[in-house]
């Protein structure tokens, strides 16, 4: 049974479980969260992280984001993987990113297997936030999202929880995210990549792994986001 919550950071006027439902053609189990003033993101994921907490009707839990689009069957394949590896924790997948407008897009390239997961989170986050599903026993064991990594706070979620757990990413698209000029990773990048440093930095387990991944991210200061994005999209 799919559950889905979310949660109304202070908007001014209450969401509805009734108004998010008008217009869908499924009948979703749906429940609203509520913060009666804006406390940002990292403040609601955790709100929705502590009211499942201490529930026991449920295993896994996944995040999607406002106009991501989840394909190929992607929370079945999800689930199939997790209920058939069971020394895996947390799964991601690959993910396109598409500009609707001028149609440019391009494929995330990520790691698959654990043991290259973990070279590559010491230069960049192996995982798409929006793409992840992972066990219940996770927040169990080391809490929510760290609230103090500004605009880093899924990295610094993953990089804790693949020092306990083994990781995976499908090699198979399952979700497509739109390229927002006006999101988080475009208009903060500069003190995003600052957070990415000191994610790697406090976790990185490899010392010449971290000095050339904390230098990497040094370079990536100086790059504009128009010239990394268009280096992506000849690699696609």
């Amino acid at each position: 049974m799919l559950e889905v919550l979310v949660v109304d950071d202070g908007s001014s006027k209450p969401l509805s479980a009734q108004d998010l439902k008008t217009g869908t053609i499924i009948d979703l189990n749906l429940k609203v969260l509520r913060f009666e003033e804006n406390r940002g993101v990292v403040k609601a994921l955790n709100f929705a992280l502590e009211s499942l907490k201490n529930r026991t009707d449920y295993k896994y839990i996944a995040r999607l984001d406002c106009d991501d689009l989840c394909i190929n069957d992607r929370f079945a394949k999800q689930v199939k993987f997790l209920d058939t590896h069971a020394e895996i924790a947390l799964i991601g997948s690959k993910v396109l990113f598409r500009e609707y407008v001028s149609g440019r897009e391009y494929v995330y390239q990520n790691s698959v297997e654990h043991r290259e997961i973990i070279r590559e989170m010491h230069h960049k986050c192996s995982f798409i936030h929006p793409s992840v599903m992972f066990r219940k026993e996770i927040i169990e064991k080391i809490g929510g999202y760290p609230e103090n990594y500004l605009h880093c706070e899924d990295y610094a979620f993953f990089f804790k929880t693949i020092k306990h757990y083994f990781s995976y990413n499908i090699p198979e698209i399952l979700l497509v995210s739109e390229i927002n000029n006006n999101g988080i990773s475009a208009k903060f990048r500069k003190r995003q990549i600052v957070s990415r440093m000191r994610v790697v930095r406090d976790f990185g387990p490899d010392a010449f792994l971290k000095m050339a991944g904390l230098l990497r991210l040094m370079v990536l200061l100086f790059i504009p986001l128009g010239a990394v994005r268009f280096l992506k999209t000849l690699k696609k």
